[in-house]
């Protein structure tokens, strides 16, 4: 039981992180536009 004391702290820690770089990179624009990046590759110069 002991071991719980330090892994419930530790996944909630790493929880937060996930979800704050998950809204940073909302808030970064990340994800405006995955087509277009996609389509600018076949289109020639």
């Amino acid at each position: 039981m002991n071991v719980l004391v330090i892994l419930i702290p530790v996944s909630l820690i790493l929880g937060g992180a996930g979800l704050a770089a998950f809204i940073w990179s909302l808030r970064t624009r990340q994800y405006d536009d995955p087509d277009g990046e996609a389509m600018r590759v076949l289109i020639e110069d």
